[in-house]
């Protein structure tokens, strides 16, 4: 037999290892999605886009013309409504004429004045007059709730927008493809009539609107509403022009009222401008290089009027913060936001600190404060206005319109020495100490442990008295007349009832260095008190001020030009000191600044 040849066996051999710099994408490119790919999915999101957006806007504006929003306004419980009529309606009730503005907008504004404490409708008309006289606080009110109904309906817009898209991605392309070619048939007209009486089911455009009873009387200008037998002022005339009046005078008593409404606001609004007109050109101290200025107002009693005087005297005397010792409510109850509305109007661009009043009841006013951005003190110890270390809280007692008083919780002593013991007890000596009276820091001042006491409560000044601690610390304590010029529980009237009253404080490195009290007369004139030194209570802030003086003589400037420069008046307390005692106060043993 030949010989087989031997078969060797068969290797396979064992792939190649790729080059990774030869044709780097060939294993990829089956993955890559391709121009037209890319292009078509571009355009799918942008059809997405629109959808949303061709939904989501006018949802938006319907639901911001929709809504509407219960507040406080003018005293009233108030149902506010947008509206694209370009007028401010005020919808005032049965009884007494609505009345429109126009905005020079589309934007319109629907108010419907509800319930009110109002005892009388003359009580009612009069407080209408007060409030235009100073509109500020109410204007912001109105704004900045328009504000948040757009904000929210711009939201609520948005979320509906997404509904469709979200269908739209659930049914995928083969069901959105049938779902096309469905519409031209006769079960998508029969979809489509389907989905328009739903609409229209929810929507019922016929109703009538129950306001068109009253909507058939026409507007006419307050003047032509009064008749040739009513003469207005000039300046009351031009303030009023635009505004338009629709209602029928049916008695002789209401066009009285809103013959005394129209006086009432006259007065009211000419007494205040002046007031503020000519604070702004008082002579009081100018700061020095290095000092700051605070304001101190108190026991507004819901006088509106002397907001923008106050802020006036602010602004003359450099004042770049507010603190508020409280009362600014008569029984601090809902309807008197109009009162705090004010208060924010005037001093929303300065750093604000308050403490409540015993008028201030309940906790109302606090919160309404705390949400308008206010720093309300609540007995912590916090970095205060001009640099000071800051203490304070809310007056334990509540008093109404009357000459009642009570006691909730803990007692005013034990309020007291508390927040004695608080001061006494902080690492940072506790320059100022910001109560409603003056008396509830006693306590605190006699153990040495804060500078300066600030208080309201009696509308009257008193002091600044000097007393000497029990630990050698000298300390303060002032008591500032009423803002709001208040003879009685509420002081909203045309003028001030008595004299009314604002604080420039001045600082140094945040300790306290002088006083001037600055008081509008119920005559419309004005006193400026002499600019009182508080010295004596940091050695470095003494040298230092007199430094700063000593410069701006050298400069050729009195610093206390056309100013009277005073002392302490009078001493009390544990122990007495005046201001220039050579013997300086000890260091506190429990406090350093």
């Amino acid at each position: 037999m030949p010989d087989t040849p031997e078969t060797e066996p068969q290797v396979t051999p064992e792939p190649a290892e790729p080059d990774p710099t030869q044709h780097p994408t060939t294993h990829a490119a089956h993955h890559a999605p391709g121009p037209h790919s890319r292009r078509r999915r571009t355009a799918f999101i942008g059809v997405l886009a629109a959808i949303w957006l061709a939904v989501a806007a006018p949802a938006s504006v319907l639901i911001f013309l929709g809504s509407e929003r219960e507040v406080s306004l003018a005293s009233h419980d108030t149902v506010l409504t947008p509206t694209l009529s370009g007028y401010v309606l005020l919808r005032t009730g049965p009884v007494l004429p609505d009345l429109r503005l126009a905005t020079g907008t589309p934007l319109g504004i629907d108010l419907q004045l509800g319930k009110t404490e109002a005892s009388s409708t003359s009580e009612l008309v009069k407080r209408y007059a007060y409030l235009a006289s100073a509109p500020d606080g109410v204007e912001a009110k109105i704004r900045g709730e328009l504000v948040d109904l757009a904000q929210e309906s711009l939201l609520r817009g948005a979320v509906v927008g997404l509904l469709p898209v979200v269908v739209v991605l659930v049914l995928g392309r083969r069901r959105r493809g049938e779902l096309r070619r469905a519409i031209p048939t006769r079960q998508g007209a029969v979809a489509g009539v389907v989905t328009v009486a739903l609409v229209l089911g929810w929507w019922q455009p016929w109703w009538p609107d129950d306001g068109r009873v009253t909507d058939d009387r026409s507007w006419e200008s307050v003047q032509d509403f009064l008749g040739d037998e009513v003469t207005l002022p000039s300046a009351v005339a031009a303030e009023l022009d635009g505004v338009e009046i629709r209602g029928d005078v049916t008695t002789n008593q209401t066009q009285r009222l809103i013959e005394s409404a129209i006086d009432t606001y006259d007065k009211s609004k000419a007494f205040y401008d002046a007031a503020a007109e000519d604070a702004a050109d008082l002579p009081v101290r100018t700061p020095l290089e290095g000092e700051q200025v605070v304001l101190l107002v108190s026991d507004r009693h819901d006088n509106v009027g002397m907001d923008a005087v106050a802020r006036a005297v602010g602004d003359a005397g450099g004042a770049t913060a507010v603190m508020d010792a409280g009362d600014d409510t008569s029984t601090g109850s809902t309807w008197e936001a109009f009162s705090l509305d004010s208060l924010q109007a005037a001093f929303s661009d300065l750093p604000r600190f308050s403490v409540s009043g015993n008028h201030d009841n309940g906790t109302f006013v606090s919160t309404y404060l705390a949400d308008l951005g206010w720093t309300v003190l609540d007995g912590q110890i916090i970095e205060g206005p001009a640099g000071s270390t800051l203490l304070g809280t809310a007056d334990p007692r509540a008093s109404g319109l009357g000459n009642w008083r009570d006691e909730s919780g803990l007692s005013f002593s034990e309020v007291a020495d508390r927040i004695a013991d608080a001061a006494c007890d902080s690492e940072e000596r506790v320059t100022t100490l910001l109560v409603h009276d003056a008396n509830m820091g006693d306590p605190a001042l006699e153990r040495g442990c804060v500078d300066l006491v600030l208080g309201g409560h009696t509308h009257v000044e008193e002091g600044p008295t000097a007393v000497l601690g029990e630990n050698g610390e000298l300390g303060y304590s002032f008591t500032t007349g009423t803002t709001g010029g208040a003879a009685y529980a509420i002081a909203l009237g045309s003028k001030p009832r008595r004299e009314a009253q604002m604080t420039l404080l001045t600082y140094r490195d945040g300790v306290p260095v002088g006083i001037q009290g600055v008081v509008l007369q119920t005559d419309g004139s004005w006193d400026v008190e002499d600019y009182v030194r508080l010295s004596g209570l940091d050695a470095d802030v003494d040298t230092a001020t007199e430094e700063a003086e000593a410069a701006a003589e050298a400069e050729g400037e009195d610093p206390n030009e056309g100013v009277a420069t005073d002392t302490v008046p009078t001493s009390s307390g544990a122990a007495t000191a005046t201001p220039d005692s050579n013997d300086g106060p000890t260091e506190s043993p429990s406090a350093t600044r």
